[in-house]
């Protein structure tokens, strides 16, 4: 998992746009968003560093978006809640991950922010 989960009082950074692959470009394993193209190693790091920023923050964000997920499902409101061991099962995460999962959803639902929550890992 990522690091860090900027909180909604954190502005968020803007990651580097991920351009589109083009499905022949995505069939050749040695092709990775053109980075093999590029011969400057000073602007493949800095290319490369962008797509890693990009890809961090698209995990943190996809994370909260799980969290909040495994929050409504476990919602006991709900006539087909579900469990964390159902919620597991289906994330294919642990019962006890899904717990904190839906407690962080729980959170981020709200508003909880602070030095107090930690991401749920």
């Amino acid at each position: 998992m990522a690091e860090h989960t900027p909180r909604r009082s954190e502005p968020r950074l803007r990651p580097a746009p991920l351009l589109f692959e083009p499905a022949q470009a995505a069939a050749d394993p040695e092709h990775f968003f053109d980075l093999e193209s590029i011969e400057d190693p000073r602007l493949l790091l800095d290319r490369a560093t962008e797509l890693t920023q990009a890809f961090r923050a698209a995990t943190d964000r996809a994370v909260e978006f799980q969290a909040i997920a495994a929050a409504q499902l476990a919602d006991p409101r709900r006539f087909d809640r579900l469990t964390p061991a159902d919620i597991a099962e289906r994330a294919d995460w642990t019962e006890d991950y899904a717990r904190k999962m839906v407690e962080f959803g729980r959170d981020l639902l709200r508003g909880v922010e602070g030095p107090g929550h930690a991401d749920p890992v």
